[in-house]
């Protein structure tokens, strides 16, 4: 089995493909980025025989279409999705090969499902499987996992923290404009928009992270999950930056029009504030505290079973750059072994087998502490 890694020299694409190597079924992982610096590769990967490097540009859509059909699956890692997903979709469509994405942007799912892409890939006979990281992704599966164990899920809270000390490249792009403007919630039944950075509340994550304040952020599942679980009531994405100066210091900028994306007039040049404090942040957090090398996850599934109302709850805590890439390779092996049977364009909680898939996390090293509360009536 043959795997583009797109946006393969980046933290997460690194991540996969430290994954797919150690795999019998892999043959080949070609990691394919617009900078092919041998210097940013891996050790264990510039050590593997199964490695090879390309350059790729997602804006170049018939040098993708080639580079892609030379694989037997490609795995998109190259963010923000906001801004490459639809258009690497589009090729690997073109290319007829199946795709795998880790988009975290709402944007870009909203595109991939309405789009001429769905219809395409199912007219090709492949799957576009989108979101398939960690948030989205993962937890999308326990999300599923929890839902098989319920007659009826009524609510369901997804929460996430990532400390800024595992942020790098792209990453700081999506975590800026995740806040920004009306983002989706599903909210009594039905998808609503509200303000990005509002919703703030307290959650409790394991250690070494605690207790965090997260607000809503523009993530896909309030898009993806009340598709394939049917009588949701409400699914809501919150998520933070830690440590706590971070999201202050963005909402800030938000409030002051320095997130603006509509260009200034500065001294005969046009500036457009967003990309300018985007920039900024490569070097905000210079001696400041960044928080631990940790990030972690949080998943909230409450609904009925045999008349008793049950809340279950999954907690993770651990390296993002692994925790991100572990899924998409795990998926890539379920593609090549004939579990993933969808085509067209799919959420993980739409076609990934929450058993086999959450076995194959766990043997790989995961931690999940889950709980189960039950709550009924006292009968005699």
């Amino acid at each position: 089995m043959r795997v583009l890694v797109i946006g393969g020299m980046g933290g997460m694409g690194q991540g996969v493909s430290r994954d797919l190597i150690k795999q019998d079924k892999i043959e080949k992982v070609i990691l394919g980025d617009i900078n092919t610096d041998p210097g940013r590769m891996q050790d264990k990967l510039r050590a593997s025989e199964k490695v090879s490097l390309i350059k790729i540009d997602v804006n170049d859509h018939h040098g993708m279409v080639s580079a892609i059909k030379e694989a037997d699956v490609v795995i998109n890692c190259a963010g923000p999705f906001y801004k490459t997903a639809v258009a690497v979709a589009r090729a690997a469509v073109e290319a007829k090969v199946n795709y795998i994405d880790i988009c975290d942007d709402y944007e870009a799912a909203e595109i991939l499902f309405a789009s001429d892409i769905d219809n395409a890939a199912r007219a090709a006979g492949i799957t576009v499987l989108t979101g398939m990281g960690s948030d989205p992704g993962t937890n999308n599966v326990i999300v599923k996992w929890f839902a098989n164990k319920l007659d009826r899920v009524d609510e369901i809270s997804l929460f996430w923290v990532v400390s800024i000390a595992e942020l790098a490249g792209a990453a700081w792009d999506h975590s800026l404009h995740m806040t920004i403007g009306k983002i989706p919630q599903y909210l009594d039944g039905k998808l609503v928009y509200v303000e990005g950075g509002t919703g703030v509340e307290t959650a409790t994550f394991l250690e070494p992270l605690g207790a965090c304040q997260v607000c809503y952020v523009g993530h896909p599942q309030p898009l993806t999950i009340p598709r394939y679980i049917k009588g949701v009531k409400r699914v809501v994405i919150k998520g933070a930056l830690i440590p706590g100066w971070v999201d202050q210091l963005i909402k800030e900028q938000k409030d002051t029009g320095f997130l603006s994306k509509e260009p200034l007039d500065v001294k005969g040049t046009k500036v457009t504030p967003y990309d300018l404090t985007l920039k900024l942040w490569e070097a905000i957090p210079n001696n400041r505290d960044r928080g631990p090398q940790s990030s972690g996850l949080k998943v909230i599934v409450k609904g009925e079973r045999d008349g008793k109302q049950v809340t279950y709850t999954a907690d993770m805590a651990g390296r993002m750059a692994p925790g991100t890439g572990l899924p998409a390779s795990i998926a890539a092996l379920m593609l090549a072994a004939g579990d993933v049977t969808v085509k067209g364009v799919v959420a993980p909680e739409g076609c990934i087998d929450p058993e086999k898939f959450l076995t194959a996390l766990l043997q790989r090293g995961a931690r999940i502490h889950q709980t189960e509360t039950i709550t009924s009536m006292l009968t005699i």
